[in-house]
């Protein structure tokens, strides 16, 4: 009788785009809790199933009666014997397609970061981070919690690991849920990703790396590493199987990926010809802010402190993109140039040198002088240049975002590339 709820009818009532889609909402005890039923409401009437998962805290403020009938579905209040949460987020055929937590409060978002399962929302996520099942967070609480730099923390490390946020909306001192039509898009967009890098093998270095002067100093750059696993997740979610060549960065490699940390240019330069020599890889996206001079001695001590002088002399290093294109001269080869207060014009004439001297397919150029952008930031802003000189601009938008616009274009000249070479192939005359 369940399956034939009558609250079930309005399912596919305004489109088909979630049809077949097993959507898991997680409730917590936040007062936009009020707005989950609509929440579940509006996913079914874009084709979704949505089973609700409540916290005890949850069920104190929207009854569970009420999300039965909003969704057609029983409610999870509590594990049981029937191992719910391995039911709706396990890994098998039937699992969910995707985790909504929403509302998020402070609470569930630094238990989901430290591993704590404790409510039936909190197991169920854990369940889904462990089985790689899509998972959207939707914080809801006082601004000042919002705030605190440990739940900013913990909101890093999730994302780090490929949760996506959406919102909140600041408003009259609080961190508001996000309106139900942004939550509804965006859980939508999540589901419609294309796989259209499904069988590709991806390498990409991300993240500084370190020039030691002597046995505790050493030169580097304010790189953190998230555009590199911003791009990382991004493959991932289209359907590569990626290795990230990764140096000592602000935040984590993300799941399901392959991770060779190093820490010097030399490092990451081996690191690569030898992943390259050893595997075939279709693409090769070299996002790292890699150092272009090592101190020419290393001193294997602490130079003492209190000198009048102390004299560095720096040489240059090998560049990596040289040696990628030796070891893989068919790979689609992705580089990035940073500068650093250059007007757009300056900027994409020093991309437009680089994909030539290095023989790249893609250039993506950014000034890390602007604000909110570059180096360290949670937003960038971006020109990507192809080897013709076609040029797309990417505005100020957070890392995830950018980094899914890169790839649009990537896969968009590596399918060009791969049927030209099929054309040219083809069109070859066969020696008799």
């Amino acid at each position: 009788m369940l399956n034939n709820h009558t609250s079930k009818q309005i399912i596919g009532t305004k489109s088909e785009v979630l049809k077949g889609k097993k959507i898991v909402l997680c409730i917590t005890g936040s007062v936009a809790a009020m707005e989950c039923p609509i929440i579940a409401r509006e996913l079914m009437r874009a084709g979704a199933e949505v089973y609700a998962v409540m916290s005890p805290a949850a069920t104190r403020l929207v009854s569970p009666d009420l999300m039965q009938w909003a969704t057609g579905n029983p409610v999870v209040t509590q594990l049981t014997g029937k191992v719910e949460h391995i039911s709706l987020a396990g890994d098998h055929p039937d699992t969910a397609s995707l985790v909504l937590v929403a509302p998020a409060t402070a609470n569930t978002i630094s238990k989901i970061a430290c591993g704590i399962d404790d409510t039936p929302p909190t197991t169920v996520v854990s369940s889904a981070i462990g089985a790689g099942i899509p998972i959207v967070i939707v914080p809801a609480m006082h601004e000042s919690m919002f705030r605190h730099p440990i739940v900013l923390e913990n909101i890093n490390r999730l994302k780090s690991i490929g949760i996506e946020f959406v919102g909140p909306r600041f408003e009259e001192g609080k961190a508001k849920i996000a309106h139900i039509d942004t939550i509804v898009a965006y859980v939508i967009d999540v589901l419609t990703r294309p796989k259209d890098m499904k069988g590709l093998k991806v390498l990409i270095t991300a993240g500084p790396t370190r020039e030691y002067i002597d046995a505790v100093r050493f030169i580097s750059n304010p790189s953190s590493g998230k555009m590199g696993v911003s791009l990382a997740i991004g493959c991932v979610q289209r359907g590569a199987e990626v290795t990230l060549v990764f140096g000592p960065g602000s935040v984590e490699p993300p799941p399901l990926t392959k991770v060779i940390n190093v820490e010097s240019t030399q490092d990451m330069l081996e690191a690569v010809v030898s992943s390259l020599k050893k595997e075939h890889y279709d693409i090769m996206i070299s996002s790292a802010a890699v150092s272009d001079y090592t101190p020419d001695k290393k001193i294997d001590a602490k130079t003492p402190s209190g000198k009048e002088e102390f004299i560095v002399r720096l040489v240059p290093l090998p560049k990596i993109i040289n040696a990628v294109r030796e070891v893989a001269p068919d790979i689609f080869l992705v580089g990035f140039k940073a500068e650093y207060n250059k007007s757009k014009e300056e900027l994409i004439s020093c991309a437009l040198n680089k994909i030539k001297k290095a023989n790249l397919d893609l250039i993506v150029a950014n000034d890390v002088s602007k604000e909110n952008a570059g180096f360290a930031a949670d937003s960038n802003e971006v020109y990507v240049i192809d080897k013709d000189g076609e040029v797309t601009h990417i505005p100020l938008s957070p890392k995830r975002v950018i980094a899914s616009r890169i790839l649009d274009i990537v896969v968009k000249k590596y399918n060009q590339k791969l049927l030209k070479a099929q054309s040219i192939s083809h069109s070859e005359p066969t020696i008799k």
